[in-house]
């Protein structure tokens, strides 16, 4: 019998595959200001300002096999409203090694915090790092104490080459309804990757009064690039304690390798705590390791979660 949550995901990605992506809302004045106060781009969609900090510059291989940037090489800066008027940043930035330092102690100096530095990857080069911040304040402050980081790897952007021509299509390669089918979750092309992003909805995490909801990286991903018949996949699963084990037993059983475990958010309750994994292979089964996984939570001992 699958668990609670494994049901709730079933339904949420029925729901999305019925009626299409959740429409955005109307942006808030302050969140404008603060799109253009970085000069990235975003959207407001469920109660998050949502900002891509890309990383077009990063020409990554993985084991010497060309990986497309959307598998996991671009970051993002989400905002909402917490309590007492103020607002709660979490983000995820992507460095390579010899920025990691710079952008931290420039995130550091205007007071904001670094809750975790960790890989997604293995064997990839050049090597790349993760960063995530996190403060709280008006938006308007928080976009200012971000900028000087935000220079930095606009600066290191600017510096790279010019970006090769556009990539192929996922239709190129995927079979994406099939990928959606067995994970039970739709996705989103973009580019030559297809990228499914699950939520926690059967968690409720706070912080400073802000929920901690998918857009604010909550989130279990899967992002798929290649062929039907040679595939890559990497991606993220979000976890309480106890699920950790049969989540690795279950990716690992699958074939899938495992390259990192950690946490990237502080001061939350309850605790959650983040994998990444790697695999190649046909996509169906790729496709189906992820969906054991998901499958695992909620069941290791039995019973469903709330």
């Amino acid at each position: 019998m699958i668990g609670r949550l494994a049901a709730c995901w079933l339904l949420s990605g029925a729901l999305i595959l019925a009626g299409g992506p959740v429409p955005a809302q109307d942006m808030p004045a302050a969140y404008a200001a603060v799109i253009k106060s970085l000069g990235k781009t975003g959207d407001f969609r469920d109660g998050v300002l949502k900002l891509s900090v890309p990383r077009p510059d990063l020409r990554v291989t993985i084991r010497g096999r060309p990986a497309p940037t959307p598998l996991g090489f671009g970051g993002w800066l989400a905002f909402a409203q917490g309590d007492a008027g103020r607002h709660v940043l979490m983000g995820d930035l992507v460095l390579v090694e010899d920025e990691v330092n710079a952008v931290m102690s420039a995130l550091l100096d205007q007071g904001l915090d670094v809750t975790a530095l960790h890989n997604h990857f293995f064997w990839e080069a050049p090597r790349v790092f993760y960063l995530h911040v996190h403060g709280l304040g008006a938006p308007a402050d928080l976009a200012g104490r971000l900028k000087p980081a935000i220079d930095l790897i606009d600066r290191a952007v600017a510096r790279a080459p010019a970006a090769p021509g556009p990539a192929a299509t996922p239709a190129a390669g995927l079979d994406t309804a099939a990928l959606s089918r067995i994970i039970g979750h739709a996705g989103e092309a973009s580019g030559s990757v297809y990228k499914i992003t699950i939520g926690r909805a059967d968690l409720t995490v706070r912080a400073h009064g802000a929920v901690i909801n998918a857009r604010m990286g909550l989130n279990t991903w899967a992002a798929f690039a290649g062929t039907d018949a040679d595939a890559m996949v990497a991606g993220d699963v979000a976890m309480l304690d106890r699920e950790v084990t049969p989540v690795l037993k279950a990716l690992r059983a699958s074939g899938l390798e495992i390259v990192s475990i950690h946490h990237h958010m502080t001061g939350i309750s309850p605790d959650v705590f983040f994998l990444h994994y790697y695999g190649t292979g046909p996509a169906a089964r790729l496709a189906q390791g992820v969906r054991a996984a998901l499958d695992s939570i909620g069941r290791h001992d039995g019973r469903s979660r709330d």
